[in-house]
């Protein structure tokens, strides 16, 4: 508790000499009990993560044949351009920004649906050095959202960058 204490000082024509002494203690146990409150009544901050689907251990007799006109490939680029195309590279690649991933991704599943009577779409995303991890989050957060079961992220290969250079330009 605050308190004043008066001591006894030389006598001057303005009188006595009174000293204050604050006593803290009961200022310093109410910070404390404040913080212990707050770190008691937040709730800690749980870590979030991605789910990723990974293979089976299963052998398979050859995983790497997948026929090709139920397989897509995106090139990720930089400035949110994708480029893709249906089946084996051929240099027809196409250029879409990200809004319009979801309606090509829609429009070739579709076409299996249509062609195999179930959902049997191979999507290949390959996302060069320019492009930005927001962009290949973003590419796996569409396979999920269009509800594609079978995706592989790898690199592009030599064939694939060089186009993905002339294309820029054109």
């Amino acid at each position: 508790m605050a308190e004043i204490q008066t001591t006894p000082g030389k006598k001057n024509s303005k009188g006595k000499k009174l000293s204050t002494r604050v006593d803290l203690t009961p200022m310093v146990d109410l910070g404390f009990l404040l913080i212990t409150f707050f770190i008691f009544t937040t709730s800690i901050a749980q870590p979030v993560a991605m789910n990723l689907i990974v293979p089976d251990d299963k052998p398979t007799l050859d995983p790497n044949t997948v026929s090709a006109d139920k397989t897509i490939t995106l090139l990720l680029g930089d400035n949110n351009k994708v480029f893709y195309y249906n089946g084996f590279f051929n240099n027809q690649v196409q250029e879409i920004n990200f809004n319009q991933l979801r309606s090509v991704l829609i429009e070739k599943k579709l076409q299996m649906l249509n062609k195999y009577n179930k959902n049997c779409l191979n999507v290949l995303i390959k996302p060069n050095a320019e492009a930005s991890y927001q962009n290949v989050i973003d590419c796996l957060d569409e396979m999920i959202i269009n509800n594609i079961s079978t995706y592989v992220l790898d690199e592009p290969n030599e064939k694939e960058i060089h186009s993905l250079k002339h294309t820029k330009y054109k």
